[in-house]
């Protein structure tokens, strides 16, 4: 039986997404009546977005899907500042231009997640910027800060964790908090948003904002967080040794994405394809009752459907094809990441790895080859100063770094 009346919630806690809401029986009730607006926040703080933004990007999705409307609020005045949020650290200050240059890179993300257009369904992306840089800065202290407590803040995790460990929390930041409660207001003002979502480390700031709207118009707004998605192991969603795993295919190719998902965890497979996927529950439930072996066809189609999603069909097949190509034909495959060797040249093999982000550093490269991890058409490099010539590659020579990594090295 149904937990909630609206599809939007029914939906969103059969997938796993629900974490917390300010009001759970009056945002159902709100969302069972009629089409919702929400919005949910990114700061342009790098040029692609990463598969630790999945989560939040798939509750915009699933708005859409139930038919509601999703506003993407890129952050284009709020990245100036810097969310203390999950940081112990002070963000790097970034220039209007390469602010603009991430927005762009962003923006091409969404299109695979949400339809955009000027239906009453259909997803927006507005820049909190074309607000927050119009601001006179005594007038909104005045107007807006007054309804904040420096009290309040004082409790929020993101300060909390800076002050316990002795770590900078600059006035800037701790003005973070205001603007993005000012955008909740803002957005209902512009758009009649009445629904923020987001990680479970903003609702602290998802909190301001219902608060505000009610401090300065009466009005009641929602807000609704999901879960912050480690893998089983304890490991934070979208990272890995050779770092970030980039959503955008021109920042990380499709056969490295869909690797990533077949790497998952056994114990993360079917939460994985609640979370990241479209496949019917009914289809997921059948995959539940694989057992060991059997599991690694269902993180393939787990592989599959999030490349899909991503990068689009096309791409996903063909790097289902190169992954079949590397582990059962035991073929070498152009989809494969390629290293382009200078005729003539012979750089060390450390090298190479680290070219091709097979290796995080040097370091780690050199590890990998002591413990025998590294081979050239299944042949381990036997020394970390061994170089690549032209006599090694040949007319194509496939490198594998461990069992999960492969890439292929070509003259030029």
């Amino acid at each position: 039986m149904p937990r909630f009346k609206s599809d939007l919630l029914n939906v969103l806690s059969e997938r796993g997404h629900i974490n917390q809401c300010t009001d759970f029986e009056a945002l159902d009730a709100k969302a069972s009546q009629g089409t919702i607006t929400a919005y949910i926040g990114y700061d342009a703080t790098a040029n692609s977005l990463h598969v630790g933004n999945l989560a939040t990007i798939m509750m915009l999705h699933r708005l859409q899907q139930t038919g509601h409307r999703p506003i993407v609020l890129m952050g284009g005045g709020t990245t100036k500042v810097g969310d203390p949020s999950g940081k112990d650290e002070l963000r790097k200050v970034l220039s209007d231009e390469t602010i603009a240059s991430n927005f762009a890179g962003i923006r091409k993300a969404f299109d695979k997640f949400l339809t955009f257009g000027n239906g009453p369904k259909d997803a927006i992306m507005v820049n909190n910027a074309d607000w927050l840089d119009e601001l006179g800065y005594i007038a909104f202290l005045r107007d807006i800060g007054r309804h904040f407590t420096i009290n309040r803040m004082l409790t929020f995790d993101s300060v909390k964790l800076r002050l316990e460990r002795e770590q900078p929390l600059t006035f800037l930041e701790f003005n973070y908090m205001i603007m993005q409660g000012y955008d909740f207001v803002e957005l209902y003002d512009r758009y009649g948003c009445t629904l923020q979502m987001g990680g479970a480390d903003q609702w602290g700031n998802i909190v301001n904002g219902v608060e505000l709207g009610r401090r300065m118009k009466n009005i009641e707004l929602f807000g609704l967080t999901t879960p912050l998605i480690t893998t089983s192991s304890g490991t934070k969603m979208g990272k890995s040794v050779s770092g970030a795993i980039w959503i955008d295919k021109d920042r990380l190719n499709s056969y490295d994405y869909w690797q990533f998902w077949r790497n998952t965890e056994d114990a993360d497979v079917v939460r994985f394809l609640k979370l990241f996927t479209d496949l019917p529950l009914d289809e997921i439930a059948k995959l539940e009752k694989l057992r060991d072996a059997e599991i690694n066809e269902a993180k393939k189609i787990l592989a599959f459907e999030a490349t899909k999603m991503a990068h689009g069909e096309q791409a996903a097949q063909e790097a289902a094809e190169t992954a079949r190509a590397v582990f059962e034909d035991k073929a070498s495959s152009d989809n494969l990441p390629t290293y382009d060797l200078a005729k003539g040249s012979a750089p060390l093999i450390v090298d190479v790895i680290v070219a091709l982000g097979m290796a995080a550093s040097r370091g780690e490269a050199k590890r990998l080859i002591e413990q025998k991890g590294v081979k050239i058409n299944d042949t381990i490099i036997p020394s970390v100063s061994t170089p690549i010539t032209d006599q090694d590659v040949g007319s194509g020579a496939k490198l594998s770094v461990g069992k999960k990594k492969h890439a292929l090295i070509k003259i030029v």
